[in-house]
């Protein structure tokens, strides 16, 4: 690698941390950490506002036993709950309560507004076409490197 190729790298990384301590903080403001976020907009985007376990944790790129953790967590503070799957006894799904789907619809508009803040403002049109570009670019090579 070169000096600039890790230069921009390093600069990666440190706008990424960066924007998520910025971002992270702004939730725990709202009583949320990312990690809660991340699991409640899965489970709002969820067919019923239920998945099982292993599909949410394929969803949001976790391990099960991360998931696990964090979801009794979730649990005790009435964020979602588990309840058997309905067609398949062996089972559960992970369901959002309604407590879970009141604080993540109070925390999304708060929290779009921060990225647009913390993100989209710092970019111009012909900037974001280009880091679509990138973003783009480095996904496809991580794809076949995976396959």
């Amino acid at each position: 690698m070169t000096s600039r190729e890790l230069a921009i790298w390093r600069s990666l990384l440190d706008t990424t941390i960066e924007l998520r301590r910025v971002l992270g903080g702004e939730l725990q403001e709202l009583s949320l950490s990312p990690a809660d976020y991340q699991v409640l907009l899965a489970l709002s985007e969820a067919s019923g506002r239920r998945v099982r376990p292993s599909e949410l944790a394929s969803a949001i790129d976790w391990e099960r036993s991360r998931l696990s953790h964090h979801l009794k967590r979730m649990e005790r503070r009435h964020l979602i709950r588990r309840e058997d799957c309905p067609t398949d006894n062996r089972g559960a799904e992970v369901v959002l309560t309604a407590e879970g789907a009141r604080i993540f619809r109070r925390a999304t508009a708060p929290h779009i507004r921060s990225i647009k803040k913390h993100f989209a403002d710092a970019l111009t049109p012909e900037q974001f076409d280009a880091l679509a570009d990138v973003l783009a670019a480095l996904q496809n090579h991580a794809r076949r490197e995976r396959a």
